[in-house]
């Protein structure tokens, strides 16, 4: 199944703030800038930071390290964000799909063999998960300290990884259904910014405190 790839430029087009929303007649975008900080996200692990319009995690000290965002309802979307993999740092990436602290996929880069790679993340610990695909960089270069656009598509149980519009990879999975999104890492400091998701359930209300209120569903099954 050929997902439509979401064009940077019709998302940012589409951008929604943290204190206000603007839908379209189809769906909406949500926008995180982290121009105010990050208050509305939750961070099960890691350290983490907003500061001068970046969040990062700062620590680059344990696996799997994740913020996240949104609602358990949350079905098709298209995530997108810039990624960058701070100084000797290796992975980082766009986790979706989030059913808890321990259930979600997550798309990362890795800048050491210049791959990305989709793992599903399991429950029981924050580093228990499966391989799903190894995806050797496609016409993009993953290194440090540089800013990539990474967007991921989530139809059905259908996946797609595009870095700087490049088309990475298409998979599979039908094992979470629904989730939210959020920002990871594996031992490493990383960065992201403009953070934005799209789909058919974002409101004008959405972004209006109600996201603060349904991520709480989620933190509950801890």
């Amino acid at each position: 199944m050929k997902l439509r790839g979401f064009g940077i430029a019709a998302a940012l087009a589409l951008t929604i703030g943290v204190s206000a929303a603007q839908a379209d007649v189809t769906g909406g975008t949500i926008l995180w800038d982290f121009e105010s900080g990050a208050a509305d996200w939750d961070a099960p692990n890691g350290t983490w930071e907003a500061a001068d319009g970046v969040y990062s995690e700062t620590s680059g000290a344990d696996a799997a390290m994740h913020s996240v965002v949104g609602d358990l309802a949350w079905d098709d979307y298209t995530i997108n964000a810039r990624v960058r993999l701070n100084e000797g740092g290796q992975w980082a990436g766009i986790a979706f799909r989030v059913q808890s602290d321990f259930e979600y996929y997550v798309y990362y880069l890795n800048s050491t063999n210049n791959k990305s790679e989709l793992w599903k993340h399991t429950d029981g610990a924050f580093d228990s998960r499966e391989n799903l695909n190894d995806i050797a960089a496609s016409n993009v270069l993953i290194q440090n300290d540089v800013w990539l656009q990474l967007q991921v598509v989530v139809a059905g149980d259908s996946f797609e990884l595009w870095i700087d519009g490049e088309l990475q990879s298409q998979d599979t999975d039908a094992s979470y259904a629904t989730g939210g999104a959020g920002v990871w890492t594996w031992a490493s400091m990383a960065s992201f910014d403009d953070f934005s998701v799209t789909g058919d359930f974002v409101s004008p209300v959405e972004a209006r405190g109600k996201l603060t209120t349904a991520w709480g569903k989620l933190k509950d099954v801890r």
